[in-house]
């Protein structure tokens, strides 16, 4: 019997895969920058705004699911 050949495991992006969530729909989800940082001088708007996840652009869906293979 012959094994077949298989390609090299595909591993995920640690870094990306802390940053982006992927929805049951498999959109990805982002969340913004700057929350933890000189949070004292920002109004409450924005640090409301700061929980919230934003859709990621897409341009950048191509390459952030390359990070993502699974």
């Amino acid at each position: 019997m012959s094994k077949k050949q298989k390609g090299p495991k595909l591993k995920t992006h640690k870094a990306t895969a802390s940053r982006i969530h992927v929805t049951g729909t498999g959109k990805l989800m982002r969340l913004k920058i700057g929350r933890s940082h000189l949070r004292r001088h920002k109004s409450a708007k924005v640090k409301k705004q700061f929980g919230a996840k934003l859709l990621v652009e897409g341009g950048f869906n191509k390459r952030i699911r390359k990070l993502l293979p699974h």
